[in-house]
């Protein structure tokens, strides 16, 4: 019975050779799968971060809404509400910037109306 190049005797240098890329192939498919992406994803957010300026809409990731008012180092001054309440939290704690992100939204919702598709002559 042979399963992978193992032999019922037992393994060979062949077999040694094969489970090393076997467990090479496993590494690559997380390498791939979990870990690149989300080292993606952290970069992204760290770069979210650091391009904050005043004036611009967020949400920090306990779901408070606010406005920048001052960013010094790691700390940044929100106001929240009507009633113009300020809150100092740290940068780590910035879920989104929503001034960008409804400005992303906006020139993709700009530029897919600008692009025809195969089919846009049977819509006139």
């Amino acid at each position: 019975m042979n399963l992978i190049g193992f032999s019922a005797t037992g393994g060979t240098g062949g077999s040694m050779v094969t489970m090393i890329l076997l467990y090479g192939v496993i590494i690559a498919v997380f390498y791939f799968i979990l870990i690149r992406p989300q080292s993606k994803q952290k970069k992204k957010e760290e770069e979210m971060r650091n391009t904050l300026e005043v004036g611009d809409t967020i949400v920090t990731i306990g779901g408070i809404i606010g406005r920048v008012v001052s960013i010094k180092d790691d700390d940044i001054v929100i106001e929240t509400g009507a009633d113009r309440n300020k809150v100092k939290i740290k940068k780590w704690a910035i879920g989104s910037n929503e001034t960008r992100r409804n400005a992303q939204k906006a020139e993709e919702k700009k530029e897919g109306s600008e692009k025809k598709g195969l089919f846009s002559f049977l819509k006139k």
